[in-house]
């Protein structure tokens, strides 16, 4: 596991939460940011990913 496949989840989770907060107080900008910050953990988490399967691929003999 690399450190953007960590910082992607720990993104996502937090967008989760943050949606969440959002959605117990009515508060739609946060829903939305919340939405935001998940696809943004999700896109980091996929970069992180594919650095991982090439390095997986280059040390295979």
């Amino acid at each position: 596991m690399n450190k953007d496949q960590i910082k992607g989840m720990g993104k996502d989770l937090a967008g989760k939460t943050q949606e969440a907060a959002g959605k117990v107080t009515g508060n739609a900008s946060q829903q939305a940011k919340g939405l935001s910050k998940q696809a943004e953990g999700k896109v980091q988490k996929g970069y992180g990913d594919a650095k991982e399967t090439v390095r997986e691929t280059i040390r295979k003999p």
